[in-house]
């Protein structure tokens, strides 16, 4: 289990967080709802998409260690 107060547990879940709005921003319908918006709250979502598509090799490499980090080692 991962604890959301630890730093790893951070990192997996923003990776996590990154990833999905990545994705988001792909699906037309999820990008006009969700994605919308740049500004505020919901510019979160936005801005996150932007970095998933952006960086999506450093994105990947960090989400493959990150799961070798999780499975093996801790």
């Amino acid at each position: 289990m991962t604890n959301v107060y630890s730093l790893d547990g951070i990192l997996v879940f923003g990776l996590l967080f990154v990833c999905t709005c990545a994705y988001f921003k792909k699906v037309p319908r999820l990008k006009t709802w969700l994605l919308s918006e740049k500004k505020g709250v919901w510019g979160v979502f936005y801005k996150a998409a932007v970095i998933g598509t952006r960086l999506h090799a450093p994105v990947a490499i960090a989400c493959v260690v990150m799961a070798f980090y999780v499975l093996f080692i801790k």
